[in-house]
């Protein structure tokens, strides 16, 4: 479902700042293969979901998403294909508009404009059904302005408008580090079985080492712009987080100095 080749990224190029950011990234994921993925500050993380979603351009390499050929497209043209989620729960929703306002914006993605009516009674019962699923009560309030609503209910909401029209790729970035813990692990909860019930080839970032093995099917970590650690199948069912700071060390060379990883 993606591939990715030799990709380079580079910030500040020719200038007293010029830093790698993406060193010579190879990485393919399969249909519904759900990978997080960790490293410390710095290491690439977010810049590689920008790069594949178009936010920055790349120096050299390819991005290959379903079959088709995205390294040059326009980031608009690839919103078609990708779902997203944001660290920050009011990026995802607009906040002066309702529910269900909301939920027709994202219906509509990818599909033609005309002068038909942008909601029907159909698209509203399916908007109530899905609501539902989130056991948030929201189902029932499709009229109230989202900028009402908790942290943790726009991030849930904002988790099904990216994928109420199933994307090819859906990226998470640290999309639960803003909530409370119990928040987070609701949302983490919907958001395997929304990744489960669709099948989603899908991108987890996230600084919680427990969390990264314990969901998905895959863990890759990153350091100074490259992957220097891909675990699956056994190796990843077997994995501690003590063993995988272990083996962090080994594959870079370093200790793993980030508080914030070591003490979530």
């Amino acid at each position: 479902m993606l591939e990715i080749n030799g990709l380079v990224k580079t910030f500040g190029i020719g200038t007293i700042n010029e830093k790698i950011a993406l060193d010579n990234i190879n990485l393919s994921l399969n249909k519904g293969e759900f990978v997080t993925i960790i490293g410390g500050n710095g290491a690439g993380k977010s810049t590689l979901l920008n790069c594949i979603s178009g936010v920055h351009t790349i120096e050299y390499g390819s991005i290959i998403l379903d079959s088709v050929d995205i390294t040059h497209m326009a980031e608009y043209k690839r919103s078609k294909s990708i779902g997203r989620v944001f660290q920050d729960p009011l990026r995802g929703t607009a906040f002066d508009m309702t529910i269900e306002e909301n939920l027709v914006i994202a219906y509509a993605k990818g599909k033609k404009i005309g002068l038909k009516p942008g909601l029907n009674k159909k698209d509203s019962n399916y908007f109530r059904e899905r609501l539902s699923l989130l056991d948030l009560g929201l189902e029932d309030r499709l009229n109230q302005k989202v900028g009402l609503l908790s942290g943790g209910q726009r991030q849930a909401l904002t988790l099904l408008m990216a994928t109420i029209v199933k994307p090819r790729l859906l990226q998470l970035d640290e999309h639960t580090a803003a909530l409370d813990p119990s928040i987070a692990k609701k949302v983490l909860k919907l958001t395997r079985e929304i990744v489960s019930e669709y099948n989603l080839c899908t991108m987890m970032i996230t600084h919680n080492m427990k969390d990264a093995l314990e969901y998905g099917t895959r863990t890759i970590m990153m350091h100074e712009g490259k992957i220097i650690l891909d675990i699956k199948g056994e190796e990843r069912k077997n994995m501690t987080v003590d063993s995988l700071i272990e083996q962090f060390g080994k594959k870079s060379g370093t200790e793993l100095n980030n508080d914030r990883m070591l003490l979530e």
